[in-house]
């Protein structure tokens, strides 16, 4: 890429932002992260309660993006191949010749909205756990590549838990980042209780290509990073680890800590994050900001922790603090 294409592609973050903030009234937290996970390459998992726009945000980023979009409602019933397809059967009407051929579910799309992931059994979570890590689908011995840029946005609700699938360790391994949405202030959710009650519709202008995605992609990462922070970066991952950490809280409530591609996680996320920013190296701040949903997913506490009320969270804020 030249100069002249790297100026034109920061350009459009802000008017991206922009596009997005017609429909989602606040959550700049949130749309940060999900846009660093984007930039990275990776994928997210969404949990909020019922009503704070996890899936109007996919929606909406979508639009912004002009990226072929698939929305897969997962149910207890969902079998894998109505998310990765399945063979037909085909008669060549001049020969007679019959054949088997692939039709590709909802999974070949370059953005796939996951909603409600825990409302299916374990043997449909894993239909993808191929598709996020390796990026094709095998179906009767052959592989089927998925689109570039693919970019997987799971949501779940943590208030619910009758009739749910809780996502298995290995598989929320694969997940870049874990976002969590709170409620709106007060002003926000004044905004949105007059923005949406009316007659008006905004419409939301596509600002991305799929060949911008895959081109800020690769500049994310480009971005520099000191060889110090790296270090920094792996002894905060490192000391996540019960049996070698020094940090008192992980040795007391930990059962089970980060593997390495929670490091190669945060490194590449405080990458985007920078870029994010209109800028071309990552800081320790870009670290710290990242690193709650980065790590909460990939940190077990042990029943003590639990009796006492805490959480991953607590963890996280005692390991930036530790290896600071």
């Amino acid at each position: 890429m030249t100069e002249q294409d790297v100026t034109r592609l920061l350009a459009k973050i802000p008017l991206l932002k922009t596009e997005i903030g017609k429909v989602i009234v606040g959550q700049q937290q949130v749309l940060e992260e999900v846009l660093v996970a984007l930039l990275a390459g990776g994928h997210a998992l969404l949990e909020g309660v019922p009503g704070l726009a996890k899936t109007l945000l996919v929606r909406t980023l979508a639009q912004a993006t002009d990226l072929p979009f698939r929305r897969i409602q997962f149910t207890p019933d969902l079998m894998p191949t109505d998310i990765l397809g399945t063979e037909i059967l085909e008669e060549d009407h001049g020969t007679g010749h019959r054949s088997f051929k692939f039709n590709p579910g909802p999974i070949f799309a370059s953005l796939v909205l996951a909603d409600e992931i825990n409302r299916t059994p374990p043997k449909t979570q894993a239909a993808l756990l191929e598709a996020m890590q390796e990026g094709h689908v095998t179906y009767a011995g052959q592989e089927h590549a998925l689109p570039k840029p693919f970019f997987l946005l799971a949501t779940q609700n943590p208030i619910e838990q009758s009739g749910t699938y809780p996502l298995p360790e290995a598989q929320l391994d694969r997940f870049l980042l874990y976002v969590r949405i709170g409620y709106p202030t007060e002003q926000e959710e004044l905004a949105v209780l007059t923005g949406t009650t009316g007659t008006a519709r905004p419409e939301v202008q596509p600002i991305l290509s799929g060949d911008d995605v895959r081109q800020l992609q690769l500049l994310t990462r480009q971005v520099s990073i000191s060889e110090e922070l790296v270090q920094r970066v792996n002894r905060l991952v490192r000391a996540t680890r019960p049996a070698t950490s020094q940090v008192k809280f992980i040795q007391d409530y930990g059962r089970w800590g980060a593997g390495p591609r929670a490091g190669q996680a945060l490194i590449l996320c405080a990458k985007a994050r920078a870029l994010l920013q209109g800028r071309f190296a990552a800081t320790q701040e870009d670290v710290r900001a990242l690193a709650p949903a980065v790590l909460r997913h990939r940190i077990l506490l042990n029943f003590n922790a639990e009796a006492e009320g805490l959480t991953t969270e607590d963890a996280v804020a005692a390991l930036l603090e530790a290896v600071s």
